[in-house]
């Protein structure tokens, strides 16, 4: 009898324990598929997983010249829209920052795919080392929620979005916020090359619009932009090929104005 009372009772205690794992199964399905998503990334509050390495996300110096390739040959920082004699002067920028990445889903894959978003040109312009490094008023490693650049706010909104997307990267919800309310009054996302001396084949460059240019750069909207807007938003000085230098006074006309 008692072998046979005994049975059905641990029987009944394996079901429950079946049931227990099975419902907290469907619990943790659920609560992944009901993640909170915006424009196909998961938010989520940045969390590293794993201890950080630069060296992790290695990348060769030869990605310079394919970045150059993408923007016609022209060493250009779309961030300022300032055009440079040779990549010396400029740093290779990852648009997504690779320790935000990694505190956004990387730290938890393998060195392939980390050491493949190192590289991938998706990810990779150029940019002053002012601007791309830790400073004032530099990139550093912040999110769109802290960081945007004077220029090219479109393109660079809709380029973290893509990158998160091919990469499966998590958005937090300030940084989601910020993109979509930049993202919201974009006409256009295509990346603007500001007006530059033309090359060797006399292309003509695209120019920025005076109403970009006025918008950008003229806080006070009044038609001209002052050498303390220009500081503000990380142009000075301001050389005579930059868009905003025909809405400044160069005072002794040497094509510079705030040095």
């Amino acid at each position: 009898m008692t072998r046979a009372h005994g049975f059905p009772c641990r029987a009944a205690a394996m079901v429950l324990a079946v049931l227990a794992i099975v419902t907290a199964s469907i619990a943790d399905f659920g609560h992944a598929f009901g993640a909170e998503t915006w424009h196909g990334l998961v938010i989520a509050p940045e969390h590293r997983c794993a201890p950080y390495d630069r060296g992790d996300y290695r990348y060769s110096q030869s990605v310079e010249a394919e970045i150059v390739a993408t923007m016609g040959g022209r060493v250009y920082g779309p961030y300022t829209g300032r055009h440079y004699s040779t990549t010396r002067q400029t740093d290779i920028e990852h648009i997504v920052a690779v320790s935000e990445a990694h505190d956004s889903g990387l730290c938890a894959a393998g060195p392939d795919l980390r050491r493949r978003f190192a590289s991938d040109l998706l990810n990779l312009t150029l940019a002053a080392p002012e601007v791309n490094r830790c400073g004032s008023g530099g990139k550093c490693a912040f999110d769109f929620a802290e960081w945007l650049p004077p220029l090219n706010r479109c393109w660079y909104a809709a380029r973290i979005v893509a990158v998160k997307r091919a990469y499966a990267l998590t958005v937090d919800r300030r940084e989601a916020a910020a993109l979509e309310r930049v993202l919201s009054g974009c006409a256009s996302t295509e990346m603007i090359v500001t007006a530059a001396i033309a090359d060797s084949t006399n292309a003509q460059p695209r120019t920025v619009s005076a109403s970009d240019v006025l918008a950008l750069y003229d806080d006070n909207r009044n038609g001209r932009i002052t050498c303390a807007e220009a500081r503000r938003h990380g142009i000075a000085p301001v050389p005579r090929d930059h868009p905003a230098y025909r809405y400044m006074r160069d005072g002794d006309g040497d094509g510079v104005v705030c040095e």
